[in-house]
């Protein structure tokens, strides 16, 4: 899994690619890493996130597809591993979208989502799952409209720092 790489192929008809991060990509990705870390609030460490992104993919911890129109990152989604004890199978967490604010409502955000879900598919996962805020309406619309279902469970969170 961890050598595996995704062959790019195109998402749209708009010059829209979506391949799986490697080392090239930091930088461009560390940056816009950053830009999706203050979205919710943490202050500007681009350092921070190149270290944070270099280690995860180094250690395999995590799967980065990243969107590009014409040669320029627009987008990328993280996914984490999981697994479900109740099937006793892979499963997969998509924990970060992110869409360049120029390039929303224009198809990267979906893009995103089927080629996260056909990485999940390929790599025998049987399911893959996100949350967001009750109040991300224009998110939880993107989610459904890409075929994902809002279940009726309830999460419960507990800081511990």
């Amino acid at each position: 899994m961890a050598g595996r790489r995704a062959r790019p192929r195109p998402a749209n008809r708009m010059n829209l690619t979506i391949h799986r991060a490697g080392p090239a990509d930091l930088d461009a990705l560390a940056a816009m890493f950053d830009a999706y870390r203050q979205f919710y609030g943490q202050p500007a460490d681009v350092p921070r996130a190149r270290d944070w992104l270099r280690s995860r993919l180094r250690l395999g911890e995590s799967v980065v597809l990243l969107a590009k129109r014409d040669g320029r990152l627009v987008g990328f989604t993280q996914l984490y591993p999981g697994f479900s004890s109740i099937r006793t199978d892979r499963t997969w967490i998509l924990n970060d979208l992110f869409v360049d604010p120029p390039a929303r409502r224009s198809g990267v955000a979906r893009a995103l989502l089927d080629a996260a879900a056909d990485f999940a598919r390929e790599d025998g996962a049987v399911s893959i799952s996100l949350e967001t805020g009750r109040d991300n309406e224009a998110a939880r619309a993107a989610y459904r409209a890409a075929g994902w279902v809002e279940d009726q469970t309830q999460w419960y969170s507990l800081a511990l720092r």
